[in-house]
């Protein structure tokens, strides 16, 4: 057997267990944080758009005579006028795609609310610019974690903060909930890909699987590997980056022992082909296994529509349709779960309110938010209205954003995960609860 180099080790897929976000923290913390006394109950799933999808082909204002003004091919009809390819009306104003039916049920379950006209206050245009501002929650993206790295951290431990303790000191706290005892290592925040996005990356530890079954050491089940990892990480000292591989051996362990491969869905259920919907239902069986996921993270790519993005049919209609079977497959997976979960979808910005001449929409400005669950106060749209007269719109040409989206993550966080510092979730940003839409109950 030829030698394993770490870097080859690591790369191969070997673990997938790297939270690298801030070098220091990995060397001072372990990789999985120790859980006690009761399990917590609450778990948001959050779900990344990239690549800005039309949130007004996805939520569409057909109350407004200026949205059908400015797109000549790509508009989404009107319900009144027609039945088969309209929007799904929502309210009398505004309707959904019509590929969003699963969601539509739920919306009319009052298990679905959605914010609309929401983004951030930075003009950028620029999806990698946009992409960071919202994982990190900061005005200009540059901070260095992420926003539910920043959450895990302020709901680490329900014993230190029921003593009035504070998380100051990472590497104090670390040796206070050592790593190793069988049974307690904790994922807590869990990314479905083959590496850590931005908004899980910090402080805290956090896991990127890109696939449960094969999530572990390569080979499967063959010990030489798992030794040779261990050799690899773990020194005689027992320090942080030992602690460090036998919290990723842990955490191979507690996933191996739930069988990935064996996993079925509830009946009737499916998940629509591909990776996405792959992410949805390990994501699933992760709470459905009570392993300790508080966060997950999934996402779904190809909404930049520049050319021939379609209406009810074509290229945005095939991409809502996936979002829209593989969240309510999610829905009705988790079953009476969902009491406990809250499943909130994203994307960096919204899209101009013309069609562009190659039948597609250019970068714009907010776009809209969709959560259910639980704590959702379902059933209506929420935020202000801004409307789509060209006076209106944010440089004349986008809809305007009136609800910050850090308010709407600091909803979610404060409501359902019940994280009491705010201001070091959302550091630079004076979180104001009165700026709450009301969303969570």
């Amino acid at each position: 057997m030829q030698p394993i180099n770490r870097r080859v080790f690591l790369k191969g897929g070997a673990m997938a267990l790297l939270a690298l976000g801030l070098p220091p923290e990995f060397v001072t913390r372990s990789l999985l944080a120790e859980t006690r006394g009761a399990a917590r109950k609450k778990t948001l799933i959050c779900i990344f758009q990239r690549g800005a999808v039309d949130g007004l082909s996805m939520v569409v204002p057909f109350g407004e005579r200026a949205y059908y003004a400015g797109r000549r091919s790509i508009a989404i009809a009107d319900p009144t006028r027609d039945r088969e390819r309209g929007a799904l009306d929502l309210d009398g104003f505004f309707g959904m795609h019509p590929e969003l039916r699963p969601l539509h049920e739920l919306y009319g379950r009052k298990e679905l609310a959605i914010v609309h006209a929401t983004g951030s206050p930075n003009p950028t245009r620029s999806h990698f610019e946009a992409q960071d501002i919202m994982e990190t929650a900061s005005p200009d993206g540059r901070a260095r974690d992420g926003w539910l790295n920043r959450v895990l951290t302020a709901t680490e431990c329900a014993e230190c903060h029921g003593h009035g303790r504070t998380l100051a000191d990472p590497a104090a706290h670390a040796a206070d909930h050592a790593v190793g005892q069988a049974g307690l290592a904790s994922l807590r925040g869990v990314a479905m890909g083959t590496e850590l996005p931005l908004s899980l990356r910090g402080g805290h530890p956090a896991l990127a699987v890109a696939d449960l079954e094969r999530f572990g050491v390569a080979g499967g089940n063959d010990p030489s590997l798992s030794d040779a990892f261990a050799k690899l990480y773990r020194t005689e000292g027992g320090d942080a980056v030992s602690g460090a591989a036998d919290g990723g051996l842990e955490a191979a362990a507690i996933l191996k022992r739930i069988d990935p491969a064996r996993y079925r869905p509830r009946d009737g259920v499916q998940y629509p082909a591909g990776d996405f919907g792959r992410s949805l239902r390990q994501v699933a069986q992760l709470v459905k296994a009570d392993v300790g996921v508080e966060i997950a993270f999934a996402e779904l790519g190809g909404w930049d529509t520049h050319v021939a993005q379609g209406g009810a049919d074509g290229q945005l209609a095939r991409r809502l349709r996936e979002l829209g079977q593989g969240i309510r497959a999610l829905h009705d997976d988790l079953g009476a779960r969902m009491e406990d979960v809250v499943i909130l979808t994203m994307s960096e910005f919204g899209r101009t309110v013309a069609e562009n001449g190659s039948g597609g929409t250019d970068h714009g400005h907010a776009n809209c938010m969709m959560l259910l669950g639980g704590d959702v106060r379902g059933g209506k749209v929420y935020g202000d209205w801004p409307g789509l007269e060209r006076e209106q719109l944010n440089e004349g040409r986008d809809l305007k954003v009136t609800t910050d989206f850090r308010d709407v993550f600091a909803e979610v966080a404060a409501r359902h995960l019940e994280a009491k510092a705010l201001d070091r979730v959302f550091p630079g940003y004076a979180v104001d609860r009165a700026r709450f839409r009301g969303v969570l109950g």
